[in-house]
């Protein structure tokens, strides 16, 4: 009876409730369906920037180990390196390629060319960061390699004494146009085709 007599007033705020909960059912659904379809992008995205920087390396894996040297020192020269000078020979204590960044410090390149399914052993590592700067006065020093993944160990040992270790994805990214500075805070991170996985797996 009250609801009968009181209807005029009633109605009005139940039919505001009922709009309120199905615009605020529908905002819902369409913020989780944009969010979904936001991740797939990104998802998407990701794959073909991975396809793209695989698809870029594929030049990369066809050269010799003496031009994959003279490769690297090239990029650093299209990235601001000043005195670039590559060795191309044995017993050059590491140092693969060494010059000057933009900035002036001293960049000193340990270069191994790998293939793809191989990774840069902690005994690698150790040679190069015991020439680097103690050889050859490295103010930077970068490991570049053409494999996907640098041991847990040998990315310990990089990251304690400062070893800028650039993988497979990373060249890739500096391959396709990165430049040398952005690379740099990076060290060893973003490894692709399950990279972490691959190091818990191989400790040497």
């Amino acid at each position: 009876m009250w609801a009968a007599g009181h209807w005029a007033n009633v109605w009005p705020v139940l039919l505001a409730v009922l709009i309120v909960a199905v615009l605020g059912g529908s905002g819902y659904g369409l913020w989780q369906a944009h969010r979904r379809a936001v991740g797939k992008d990104r998802a998407w995205r990701l794959e073909e920037d991975a396809r793209a920087r695989e698809l870029s390396m594929t030049e990369v894996d066809a050269l010799t180990w003496q031009d994959f040297e003279r490769y690297v020192a090239d990029l650093c020269r299209r990235d601001g390196c000043t005195q670039v000078v590559v060795s191309g020979r044995s017993g050059d204590l590491g140092a693969d390629v060494i010059g000057c960044l933009a900035d002036g410090r001293k960049l000193v390149i340990q270069c191994k060319k790998y293939a793809p399914e191989r990774s840069v052993s902690s005994q690698d590592m150790q040679k190069f960061l015991g020439t680097a700067r103690n050889e050859h006065g490295a103010d930077v020093a970068l490991f570049v390699t053409t494999c996907r993944r640098f041991t847990a160990a040998a990315l310990g040992l990089a990251v304690r004494h400062d070893i800028v270790a650039v993988h497979r994805d990373l060249l890739g990214a500096w391959v396709k146009g990165a430049r040398l500075d952005s690379l740099l805070p990076l060290n060893g991170r973003g490894h692709g085709d399950g990279g972490s996985r691959g190091q818990r797996r191989s400790p040497a």
